[in-house]
């Protein structure tokens, strides 16, 4: 590759990426250093940082969910210790500090969830009393709707790890199959061993599923300026809706809820933008699922209003009822 970066940017002190230490965390920062290198000219070298959610042996829900992969890369920041830090976006708190600015959402991967089963399985030929391994309320409670629905009978065990730890579980017998983020699969270059990819209509993504989110400090006007040329802007109207609907409903990323924004398109014309959302019981005897559409935002205060749009409605349904203990 030509180096097009200029005298001053090569000398200049590498640019210091926070990221958190598992393989998947690390291998989406690779990518986004590779993209900033491009960018900026300027070399990036990756600082490991461990997090609370990363060391906590306990299910995210009791943890609290939101936030216990971010908190100690944003300290890391506003510390000066790092330049900037790549996030799942899925695992930012709906809440943004004045004093971090996100200044890039790239574009999204696969949103989809995806199973992992024993013997090539796909979710409709699991046997009855499969159990099916997921950290997530938001899949429990998706996955079971869709079981009774069809007359399955599933089990949904609760379990915590990173993507060898999780696929472990099924190589080994103890559970028949998990369920997992697509993206985060292939970023890993591990799309091969998925079974099934579980189509929306059936399971809707966590809000912000599949995008990475790259913040910096506020005050970093000159890099963040060079951050935004890796920003989507369908992107992040996407998301932006997506976790408006989330903060409307006071829920954090460990309650029950899956939203998604997509693109609707006649012909070669982008022309309004459709945002679906589900709240549902963990054992998926009750669900809460509306959909919004309007013109694709043009500002982040039109896709908020989306998001917001929809979760009152989404209110008025019974959705509160439906997350267990809401955020305060």
């Amino acid at each position: 590759m030509t180096d097009n970066s200029t005298p001053d940017a090569r000398s200049a002190a590498p640019l210091r990426l926070g990221t958190r230490r598992s393989k998947l965390a690390m291998a989406q920062s690779g990518l986004v250093a590779e993209a900033v290198r491009e960018v900026t000219g300027r070399a990036v070298e990756l600082v490991e940082i461990t997090t609370y959610g990363d060391t906590s042996r306990e299910h995210l829900a009791q943890i609290g969910g939101t936030g216990v992969f971010v908190a100690a890369l944003r300290e890391a920041l506003l510390r000066g210790e790092v330049d900037f830090a790549v996030h799942s976006l899925k695992d930012l708190p709906t809440s943004q500090p004045e004093e971090l600015l996100l200044a890039a959402v790239p574009q999204r991967e696969d949103p989809r969830d995806a199973l992992v089963a024993r013997d090539g399985l796909t979710f409709a030929q699991l046997p009855d009393g499969a159990r099916i391994g997921t950290g997530s309320p938001r899949r429990m409670a998706q996955l079971n709707a869709y079981a009774r629905s069809h007359g399955l009978l599933i089990e949904t065990v609760p379990i915590r790890g990173n993507v060898d730890t999780r696929i472990g579980f099924v190589r080994d017998g103890e559970l028949d199959a998990v369920v997992l983020a697509a993206a985060g699969l292939s970023r890993l270059g591990r799309t091969g061993e998925v079974t099934d990819f579980l189509p929306v209509d059936t399971v809707l993504p966590a809000p912000g599923q599949g995008a990475l989110a790259i913040e910096c400090a506020a005050s970093s006007a000159d890099l963040a300026a060079a951050l935004a040329e890796l920003d989507d802007p369908y992107t992040r109207a996407a998301v932006t809706a997506e976790r408006a609907l989330l903060a409307a409903l006071e829920a954090g990323c460990s309650a029950p809820v899956g939203a998604l924004a997509d693109l609707l398109v006649d012909g070669q014309v982008v022309n309004e933008l459709r945002l679906r959302g589900v709240v549902g019981s963990t054992d998926g005897s009750s669900l809460v699922q509306l959909s919004t559409t309007g013109p694709v935002p043009t500002s982040y205060d039109d896709a908020a209003a989306l998001g917001r749009e929809l979760a009152a409605e989404m209110l008025a349904k019974g959705a509160a009822g439906l997350m267990g203990e809401r955020a305060l």
